[in-house]
């Protein structure tokens, strides 16, 4: 099936051909003649599957339709609630470019940032608004974004809102809109909880699912390279030279290591920039421009940071740190070989991981090929009979913006001792502070 089929309007069609696409992606054309009939949808699908474009491109179709027909006045007529910032802005930047031969006005607002541009843009008047929760509800409280005109609502990343410590928000944002409205609900997995907040605010939806997030795009190659832990630094620095990798996304587990990763590449004269919670938005932004133009070789980036992340032509994924949750790998490598495109994922794992390793391959159903060349090799037999058990993570026991916490003592920690069945000396003790 190529998007000619699928009844889109010229201009639309004419974008699409600008940015070079011709063939939609599963998703996309399951869900697109859905929306065109304005149902709701419950969207299973996972990153990498086109899903943005599934929403946007019949969201401008409908909106330029009524404007035609001048059905209804003037207001927001489109939200799209996703967690992060970086999230928000790469659907801002599919709206500019499926939109750009239409006369319809969107905006992205976000937290971490002035809000006076946010709010001189809504001044002038916006058709579809994309926003994260807390920005969202704060600029409601104040007066500048009124929903009352609201026709359509896409609640994006919902599983993600859970873990983020979202979902309140997202009711009370709810809680603002018509009641009688199109309503498109995506979410990567469904649990418990995401699953009755879709029976809530859907009516009669039709059900899509594509690639479950069980699964691993035949697209991308993956590798095993088991290593111990002091010697990934020399194993990352050697497969992007070994490999002649020009780009590479590379995931930690926590700020911290994200930090200390680039460190160590910029010390050995290889570009890189790090992406995670503790960053400004403004840096945060600059590291995904200067990765996009390849004017940074590595970007390292914690899970929740990344999940914005949408680059061209990204050929590597690596795990410089092994995820906790099965489901996190599937998300990582997902950065690469999308919407059809091929790519290679490199994963790092040391004795304390291997636990981490048998639950994804559990999860997609097969085992990850090991590395044919690894200079750093760990002896097999010893990560297999000394690994230690490691120490598993809630995937809930996260921070406000949703990154997982170090496990490195706060300054003091090491030193605190429990009152009870210590025994005393005569030593000082020094308050750290």
């Amino acid at each position: 099936m190529s998007f000619s089929s699928l009844q889109l309007i010229e201009p639309i069609a004419k974008a699409l051909q600008a940015e070079g696409y011709t063939k939609p992606t599963p998703i996309q054309e399951k869900a697109i003649p859905v929306l065109l009939e304005r149902k709701d949808l419950l969207g299973c699908a996972q990153t990498g599957t086109g899903k943005t474009a599934a929403f946007a491109i019949p969201i401008l179709q409908l909106l330029h339709q009524d404007e035609l027909y001048k059905k209804g006045p003037a207001g927001i007529k489109a939200l799209i609630l996703t967690p992060t910032r970086e999230l928000a802005i790469q659907i801002g930047d599919s709206f500019s470019a499926y939109g750009k031969f239409l006369r319809i006005k969107h905006t992205v607002i976000f937290g971490g940032v002035s809000q006076k541009a946010q709010t001189d843009a809504l001044r002038g008047g916006v058709d579809i608004l994309i926003a994260t929760p807390g920005r969202l509800l704060d600029l409601i409280n104040q007066r500048f974004v009124k929903l009352d005109q609201l026709k359509m609502f896409v609640l994006d990343e919902a599983d993600r809102m859970l873990d983020m410590g979202f979902i309140h928000d997202v009711k009370k944002v709810i809680a603002k809109i018509p009641a009688k409205r199109q309503t498109l609900f995506f979410s990567a997995t469904m649990p418990k909880e995401i699953a009755e907040l879709a029976n809530t605010i859907l009516t009669n939806p039709v059900r899509v699912e594509v690639a479950p997030v069980s699964s691993t795009a035949n697209t991308i190659t993956q590798s095993l390279y088991l290593v111990d832990k002091k010697d990934k630094r020399k194993l990352l620095q050697h497969v992007l030279t070994e490999l002649s990798i020009k780009r590479a996304l590379v995931f930690t587990r926590t700020k911290h290591g994200a930090d200390k990763v680039v460190k160590e590449l910029n010390q050995a004269g290889v570009s890189a920039e790090a992406i995670h919670g503790n960053k400004s938005q403004n840096a945060r932004q600059r590291a995904l421009t200067n990765f996009k133009a390849s004017a940074i070789r590595v970007l390292v980036a914690t899970d929740i940071a990344a999940r914005g992340i949408d680059v061209d032509d990204l050929t590597h994924v690596i795990n410089y740190e092994i995820p906790n949750i099965p489901e996190t790998y599937v998300h990582r490598i997902g950065r690469t070989g999308r919407a059809g495109a091929s790519g290679i994922s490199i994963s790092f794992c040391d004795a304390e991981e291997q636990e981490f390793i048998t639950d994804i391959q559990k999860l997609i159903g097969k085992p990850i090929p090991m590395a044919a060349s690894n200079p750093y090799a760990m002896v097999r037999d010893g990560f297999t009979s000394r690994a230690p058990k490691p120490q598993r993570q809630s995937p809930k026991k996260t921070s406000r913006n949703g990154e997982q916490r170090s496990n490195r003592p706060k300054t003091g920690e090491a030193k605190k001792k429990k009152w009870f069945g210590a025994k005393k000396t005569n030593s000082n003790f020094k308050k750290s502070t």
